[in-house]
Parts: C-alpha cells; structure tokens; sequence
C-alpha cells in the first residue's frame, strides 16, 4: 500500500529551529589531533577492504572524512549521570520533551493520518501510537534535522568516544549503507550522537530494518517520515513486540517496600505484587491476572515516580538503553490514546 505524505501543515508547526549545515568551526583544527586522525583514518580504510566494501566508495569517502569535534555519544537520562547543578526527574524532564503544543499536533496528526497509521500498525504488528510518539520523541515530528556528516560524527567517535569498538562497527555499518543505497558521502547525514534519519536509528538498524513505508522504491529514513516511521516499526517487531500488550503502568508502593526489588531482573505477576503491597496509580487493585511477567522500576529512585513494566517497554530499551527515552515514548502514547480520538 502507498502511504501519503505526512501533512506538511502539521509538521511546518513544529519546525522552529531547524540544525544547520556544519561548519568548518565543527572540524578540529589542532594539528596532531589532525594528523593522529588521519592515521586511525588510515586504519579504517584497510580494514574497510578486508571487510569487501567498495574500493571505489573508499576512494570517494575517506578523503573527505574530517575530525568532527562537536560529535558526543547519546545522553543518557538517569540520576548517575546528572549534572549535579541542575538535577532533573521525570516531573521535570516529561514537561521539557512532552509539551501541551506537542500533544495538540500529535494527535491532530493521528486523526489526519490514521488510516495509513492503521496501516502501518497492521503491517508490523505496533500500535500505531507507539511509532508515532516514537518519531515525535527522536526528531520533534521530522523538525530536527540531522545536519551533520555521519562518517566523520561516527569516525570520530570511534577515535575520541569511550565506545571505541560500538562506534567502529557502525562506522562500518554506514560505508554499507552507501553501497547498498548507492548514496553520496554528502547524503548521509547524522546527529552529534551519530543517529541517522528522522527516527536516530544505527547504521546498523537501518542495515537490518529499514523499510520503504511510503511506496517510492526508496528506503529514505532522513526525508521520508513514514520511510522513517516503518523502520521503526520493523525494529521493534523484530525485536519482539507484543501487539496484544501495552507498556505498563504507573503504580504506588508501600514504604516499607523492600527497594532491591526494583529492577528488570525481578518479575513477578501482578498478585505477587499486590501482595507485596503495590496497587495502581489510583489507589485500586492491580490486575488480577498470572499470565504475565512484570517488572518494577524506579528511574529516580524510591522518592519519584515508580512504574511496573511489561515485555513491550524492554522491546523500546533496545532501540535506546534510556528509562527517560522509553517513558518519554509510553507517555506521548498516552496522551494519543486518551481521550480517545473520533
């Protein structure tokens, strides 16, 4: 099936600030960083033609690949890696990344779209709400670009990073994806964190997700929001997502609650919980069911929110290791859910 375009008036609303073309002040200019670069460049390359890439592409590519000092790995959200000057929770982070204009778009935006959304669900297997709160969360709906040249954002990660031999392989992963899509150096285009396309995937999940969600032959995943949308969708199906499940749920605990429970290791069934003392968000009985392993987790500690996960919010930590990434992604579902749209 053809999928349309997303509404530009929807996404125009939410273009604000759009990240420009680098510049040469983002290319180190410290002469031995230079040189050193170089010869990790060197290194790549080789390994690149035991690796069978294209001594073509190689050719095309590796001349113009420059240290990129703005390049930083993912931020991730959570009380050990804070700032210790400005703290933040989920009471304050879901505000700053959810805000009441977004909920008004998204869900204008799944009202317009929702037959070929439905498609798309259909097709993978995913609520459609989750795909699309996924997409807001990693580009703000398409409005943040990914400016940046992703083989000199991923080459200087793998020399600079502390993910050394992570960033290596995706550097490599991304010399592929020019091969198989028969792309420029200048189209592949990055974040700072090295993600690609509306959706930051991996070099390495679009090697083994991207889909053509709109029809055109192409797997566009930085121009096309359903392209990006699908191969989302694909990643999470492949990874294992339950289509009869959702995410989870807020609870409440008891204050003598043992805290060591708190973890993705420890599942137990909703009556084992209660009988631990937890109870919904609202005071009322968990589901009284024993077909499902559920887990306990508490972001901020036993002081913030706490929240009983299922098997579908483990599925969105593998597309990002990120509590506030995947509470984030729950919560905008949420809010397309309810109230229900007519």
């Amino acid at each position: 099936m053809v999928l349309k375009k997303l509404s530009l008036s929807w996404v125009s609303l939410l273009v604000t600030s759009l990240l420009l073309m680098p510049t040469v002040s983002v290319l180190a200019s410290d002469n031995q960083s230079v040189t050193n670069f170089n010869d990790f460049l060197s290194q790549l390359e080789q390994e690149a033609k035991t690796l069978g890439i294209n001594e073509s592409i190689l050719a095309s590519t590796f001349s113009q690949i420059k240290l990129f000092k703005q390049s930083t790995p993912p931020r991730v959200h959570d009380k050990n890696t804070q700032v210790a000057t400005r703290p933040q929770t989920l009471e304050t982070y879901l505000p700053e990344i959810i805000t009441e204009a977004n909920v008004i778009t998204v869900r204008a935006m799944y009202k317009e779209h929702k037959t070929e959304l439905d498609a798309l669900g259909d097709k993978y297997g995913i609520q459609p709400r989750f795909i699309l709160a996924l997409w807001g969360i990693e580009s703000n709906f398409g409005a943040q670009r990914v400016s940046y040249p992703a083989l000199s954002v991923i080459a200087s990660l793998a020399y600079q990073g502390d993910q050394a031999d992570f960033y290596r392989a995706e550097f490599f992963a991304a010399l592929k994806i020019l091969a198989q899509e028969q792309l420029e150096y200048r189209d592949l285009r990055a974040s700072r964190t090295g993600g690609i396309g509306q959706t930051q995937m991996k070099p390495s999940q679009y090697l083994a997700h991207a889909q053509d969600g709109n029809g055109d032959g192409n797997k566009d995943v930085w121009n096309s929001s359903f392209d990006a949308m699908a191969s989302a969708a694909a990643f999470l199906q492949h990874s294992g997502w339950k289509i009869k499940e959702t995410w989870g749920r807020q609870v409440r605990t008891p204050e003598n609650l043992d805290i060591s429970l708190a973890s993705l290791s420890v599942k137990k069934t909703f009556p084992q919980w209660s009988a631990l003392g937890l109870t919904r968000f609202d005071g009322s009985k968990l589901p009284n069911r024993s077909d499902m392993q559920v887990s306990l987790i508490m972001p901020d500690g036993a002081s913030g929110r706490k929240y009983l996960v299922y098997d579908n919010y483990r599925t969105l930590l593998a597309w990002k290791s990120s509590d506030y990434f995947a509470i984030s992604v729950t919560n905008l579902s949420e809010r397309i859910k309810y109230p229900q749209i007519d």
